[in-house]
């Protein structure tokens, strides 16, 4: 009862637009994660490597190997080139084994009528983040994209931050992310070979 009497509990949390123009107190955007399909878009967007064909039929892009083996004998062939990096929505989708990277981020299972999806946060999504190959393999041509900035360590990490968040760093981010540098740096010339095999996941070429 104290709790919910109290001047704190009962602020609203809707901030006039005039009392902050500039969203400096961030009052204004969305709260919630993007979904299934806006997260893979991002990632392709962010990369360069989004095929932004708009139309036709599904595609087949990156799966786990194996993954229709487990409910018949049909295998799962997988598209080649351009058609691995279009838009989510174009996804081929089999009701009885749904793409397993949409699941993880809740998407609908399509088996019925789904009105609203749960949002949940889970380890398992951030391991699909840095682990999945559609993810690495974006996460690989967006580097290019920042080495081909002319501009110092610290200019290029701030471009691609800025490009896949919408904003600038903090400083807090930033040195976090200056020190992530380095250690990744140092870790890859201690182990060329490991740096060589991130360097060649996905089909398309660096």
């Amino acid at each position: 009862k104290l709790i919910v009497t109290s001047a704190t509990y009962r602020q609203a949390s809707a901030v006039p637009d005039e009392r902050d123009p500039e969203n400096r107190l961030l009052a204004r955007g969305p709260r919630k994660r993007l979904t299934p399909y806006a997260i893979r878009d991002a990632a392709l967007f962010t990369s360069g490597l989004m095929n932004s064909q708009i139309g036709g039929p599904s595609v087949k892009p990156y799966m786990p190997p194996g993954i229709w083996r487990s409910i018949s004998n049909a295998s799962y062939k997988q598209d080649k080139g351009d058609k691995l990096y279009r838009r989510g929505m174009y996804t081929y989708w089999r009701r009885t084994v749904p793409p397993p990277t949409m699941m993880t981020f809740n998407a609908a299972a399509r088996e019925v009528c789904t009105v609203r999806t749960d949002l949940t946060t889970t380890p398992l999504q951030a391991l699909t983040l840095m682990n999945n190959k559609t993810f690495v393999e974006a996460a690989r041509f967006l580097a290019e994209r920042m080495l081909r900035q002319d501009a110092a360590p610290r200019e290029r990490i701030a471009w691609a931050f800025r490009t896949v968040v919408s904003r600038p760093p903090t400083t807090g981010e930033l040195k976090l992310l200056e020190a992530d540098l380095a250690f990744y740096e140092k870790d890859f010339v201690a182990q060329p070979d490991g740096a060589a095999k991130l360097l060649k996941v996905g089909e398309k070429p660096a």
